[in-house]
């Protein structure tokens, strides 16, 4: 190993004093005999090497533009994510504010503030207290449905245990309130855990899988009316005096940040989660469809007494106001 290193820089050695010879040479040849000399040279040894150089330079670029336009799609991911968080977070905003609208009276919106980092998962604190009115047993809810009630109360911030800690428990119903149960969170594994039972079910009373199950009101906790889940399935075991089904909530409380506590004086909030009927609609719609027909009405009326008018007046006319022109059907005719 040791001979070949030595024979190596033996034969650079001997390269670069061939180079530095063919140098002195070359400085002291005429300078037409140079060039001649330099011509070939140059197509043989330098030009494969500039070659080589501008290549390498190209790969450089190429690798440099790939970074830059790495670098600049993440950054569009990362600002698509953002964006899509952001919208998310207005939806829950709207949907709160129309839950809001909707009960009018009896809760405080507040934040919901997770804190795993204490090992707790079950639990969270809820920037309202005592001096918002919440008290001790409050009902936790989001605009999809049932969270948890209020554990413990301070001046400014309170505790709410979760629906999947394993001591909750509420009195649920089916929304038609034909069946009646406990609900309780389920005790399963890995995604299991994240369901939740309906227990205590009469064996003759049945739900079929996708049935609605709400709070029914019983008890001082829950007002009746919160959605809690839909029904998946029956796994009622063999031997039981009752039938219990598996529920999918409604709402999974890690993914809430902003909630709503139901005050003591909130005793009915069924209409708050309460589908519009077809019959509602329809009669929305056509109350549209009549207001829009009555303003192109007025709009037509008040354009035509303007141009009953002189020119010159016609300027005085004040513009139409909704509220204050009569519909066709209300004016009285000769």
């Amino acid at each position: 190993m040791a001979r070949a290193t030595r024979s190596g820089t033996r034969v650079d050695t001997v390269v670069l004093a061939a180079c530095l010879f063919a140098s002195l040479i070359a400085r002291v040849l005429p300078s037409e005999t140079r060039q001649a000399f330099a011509g070939p040279i140059r197509e043989t040894f330098i030009g494969p090497l500039i070659s080589l150089q501008v290549q390498a330079e190209r790969a450089r670029g190429a690798f440099i533009s790939r970074d830059i336009t790495a670098a600049r799609l993440d950054s569009l991911v990362l600002r698509n994510a953002e964006l899509r968080e952001m919208e998310l977070d207005n939806e829950r905003l709207r949907a709160l504010l129309g839950l809001g609208a909707r009960l009018r009276s009896g809760f405080v919106a507040a934040e919901a503030l997770h804190r795993p980092e204490y090992g707790d998962a079950h639990t969270v604190i809820v920037t309202a207290g005592a001096r918002a009115g919440v008290v001790v047993r409050s009902a936790v809810v989001a605009p999809e449905g049932l969270i948890g009630y209020v554990v413990s109360v301070e001046d400014e911030t309170s505790v709410a245990l979760l629906w999947t800690h394993q001591d909750f428990g509420v009195s649920a119903t089916s929304a038609d309130g034909r069946v009646f149960g406990i609900i309780k969170p389920h005790q399963g594994d890995d995604v299991e855990r994240f369901l939740l039972e309906l227990r205590g079910v009469a064996f003759r009373d049945s739900l079929a899988a996708g049935t609605e199950i709400r709070s029914s009101g019983m008890g001082s906790v829950f007002p009746r009316g919160i959605p809690i889940g839909t029904v998946v399935g029956d796994i009622t075991t063999p031997g039981s005096y009752s039938r219990t089904y598996l529920v999918r909530p409604m709402v999974m409380p890690a993914d809430v940040s902003v909630v709503m506590v139901l005050l003591p004086s909130a005793v009915s909030v069924e209409n708050a989660w309460r589908a519009p009927t077809t019959d509602s609609l329809r009669r929305a719609i056509n109350s549209f469809g009549d207001s829009v027909t009555r303003a192109a009405r007025r709009d037509s009326l008040q354009k035509a007494l303007r141009d009953t008018l002189p020119p010159a007046r016609r300027d005085t006319v004040p513009p139409a106001r909704r509220d204050t022109i009569p519909d066709e059907t209300t004016v009285r005719r000769p």
